[in-house]
């Protein structure tokens, strides 16, 4: 009676909250399996439901994907803006901008596989809502080299779009291999390395250069503080 009782409280839970558990049980199960090994009546168990009860929130398994991946974007966004508020200087903001992405490919290689390799050559991408977050998430980063443009830190004859392939085809060159399983990068040395190319391709000439050995450590020191970022030799010696 008790079990068939706590089904019936589940069975009324508000519709917000049904759809987030429904949603994590299908991020899990989409990145476990992949999207096409994923079946439906997989993930309404693990959500603990009938499969019946997916398609009254999510028309088709597509469906269910798109709404994984947009949630997923917009925790992202939302984590970038508010975390980017704490790091001052050109090089920084940029240098923190391009770790964060190769931060969240190393820590979720999962859902950036399904991106890269399930949404993308969807032939409804450019005109989803996930296109135009992600668009949203390069511009994030160009914001930060229109405002080294602005304070005579860079060229003005910088071509912005040109950029913008440079730092993401980079970073999703280099972390293929880590998206395959098949190999381990470290995201604060790729940062190193293409912050200081991009920066040094785009300094205007005779700007001082910023990119110092004080500076990276003062870049640091500011990521330590922004919470949840601590590395985990850190966290573990300030524990001891």
């Amino acid at each position: 009676m008790k079990g068939a009782a706590r089904a019936r409280r589940r069975e009324r839970l508000p519709r917000d909250e049904r759809m987030a558990e429904i949603m994590v049980a299908a991020r899990q199960v989409f990145c476990s399996k992949g999207y096409e090994a994923a079946s439906t009546a997989e993930i309404a168990v693990a959500a603990g439901v009938v499969e019946g009860t997916l398609y009254r929130y999510f028309p088709t398994k597509r469906d269910l994907l798109i709404k994984v991946v947009e949630e997923f974007y917009e925790a992202i966004l939302s984590d970038y803006e508010a975390q980017l508020k704490g790091v001052r200087g050109t090089w920084n903001r940029l240098r923190f901008m391009i770790w964060k992405h190769l931060s969240v490919m190393h820590a979720d290689p999962d859902m950036c596989r399904l991106i890269v390799h399930e949404l993308r050559p969807w032939p409804e991408y450019r005109r989803s809502r996930i296109f135009r977050l992600n668009q949203r998430y390069t511009q994030s980063t160009l914001a930060v080299i229109r405002e080294g443009i602005a304070g005579g830190e860079f060229r003005e004859d910088v071509p912005l779009r040109i950029v913008r392939d440079m730092i993401f085809g980079a970073a999703e060159h280099h972390t293929w291999a880590h998206l395959r399983k098949e190999g381990e990068f470290s995201p604060d040395a790729a940062a190193d390395a293409i912050t200081n190319l991009i920066y040094q391709g785009l300094e205007r000439r005779g700007h001082p250069a910023r990119s110092s050995g004080v500076e990276l450590n003062r870049l640091e020191r500011a990521v330590q503080r922004l919470e949840g970022l601590a590395t985990p030799r850190r966290r573990k010696r300030r524990s001891a």
